[in-house]
């Protein structure tokens, strides 16, 4: 009597194994690969900071709501330096990190000839070696708008040079809303009044950039 061995299971090759895990590998990636036009990865793309739109967006409906809220008289802030720097600074300043404070202020005095862009007043109420100037432009220098303002920070930034330019834009809205109509030579031996910030270097010169002068 001859006996019949039993089927043995076929042994797939590993090499069709491998190829069909490819190729199932293939279709799922395929069925969940998102394909975009052009235009919508324009649009999903990290938008470029725009200097003059922020300048628009915040100059007038926060910036200079923000400093006329904040300003301190300047004869107060003054004194206040010249009898405890450390605490009048933290008390009525603003800053980032360890630089310089900043503050917004508001005086009123007699004006004179302006000159290389800058308007000394005479501030009643503080020491005779204190000189008070306003910046007119055209050239407008420093960050004084956006650091006294207290809301923008480094932080909301991509890097440095996004927020330089978030100061220049602001300083450029300043000249055009403010200094444009401004007739500087009228208000040569007038008393005016004036909201603004400086930062910090010297006590004895505060130069001022302003939001207000009237």
């Amino acid at each position: 009597m001859t006996t019949t061995a039993p089927d043995r299971p076929r042994r797939i090759p590993t090499r069709w194994i491998a190829a069909a895990a490819i190729a199932v590998l293939v279709v799922l990636m395929a069925a969940s690969t998102e394909y975009r036009t052009a235009e919508t990865a324009a649009a999903a793309a990290p938008k470029k900071f725009d200097p003059a739109a922020f300048g628009a967006q915040n100059y007038e409906a926060k910036v200079v709501p923000a400093i006329k809220s904040a300003a301190v008289e300047l004869p107060v802030l003054l004194d206040a330096l010249a009898a405890d720097k450390d605490a009048a600074s933290q008390k009525y300043g603003k800053r980032q990190g360890t630089g310089p404070y900043t503050f917004a202020v508001r005086a009123a005095g007699e004006a004179g000839a302006a000159k290389s862009g800058l308007l000394p007043v005479t501030v009643k109420d503080l020491p005779d070696d204190t000189k008070v100037w306003l910046q007119i432009g055209p050239a407008i220098n420093g960050t004084a708008l956006r650091d006294a303002a207290g809301f923008i920070t480094f932080g909301q930034f991509t890097n440095q040079v996004e927020y330089a330019d978030a100061a220049t834009a602001l300083n450029n809205q300043m000249r055009d809303k403010l200094l444009k109509g401004l007739d500087v030579a009228a208000l040569e031996g007038k008393e005016i009044t004036f909201t603004g910030a400086f930062t910090l270097l010297t006590p004895q010169t505060v130069t001022i950039t302003p939001v207000e002068i009237s």
